[in-house]
């Protein structure tokens, strides 16, 4: 019994820490081998999440802030912001985390400055594994057409 105690602890504990993948990015980086597919045209921000979650860590709203400075130098500019899930999990358990992960992050792009009214959300629902699962579960922020 202890040791199944002392598991769920390390296990728990480990779901904890971020892989090195969970790093939010700007899409423009040359690293990142272009946009997941799907991705809309425009300059687009990459917000990643973990497993059932759509809390940030200090990538998420690093990469969230860039993207509102960016929405904020072209006012004319349409800001999209599109949530996506892996492909665990029901279809309606994966429609509520997509929508969820695209509100929090309109949200905040909404707390550093860009007018509500010019941010469209959508939620894509859950999507096959891209290189890693971690890239599924992502928001797209699109400034531009």
């Amino acid at each position: 019994m202890r040791r199944a105690v002392l598991l769920l602890i390390v296990l728990g504990l480990a779901g904890c820490a971020a892989p090195p993948q969970t790093a939010s990015m700007q899409v423009a980086t040359a690293s990142a081998g272009g946009p997941p597919p799907g991705t809309p045209p425009g300059r687009n921000y990459i917000v990643f999440f973990q497993e059932w979650s759509a809390a940030f860590d200090t990538p998420a709203l690093k990469t969230i802030a860039a993207a509102a400075a960016q929405a904020q130098s072209d006012p004319a500019a349409t800001v999209t912001v599109t949530g996506y899930a892996d492909p665990l999990g029901s279809v309606q358990a994966n429609i509520y985390l997509t929508e969820t992960r695209a509100q929090v992050v309109t949200d905040q792009l909404a707390a550093d400055g860009v007018p509500p009214a010019r941010i469209h959300q959508r939620a894509a629902g859950k999507v096959p594994y891209q290189l890693t699962s971690q890239e599924s579960r992502r928001v797209v922020i699109t400034i531009g057409p």
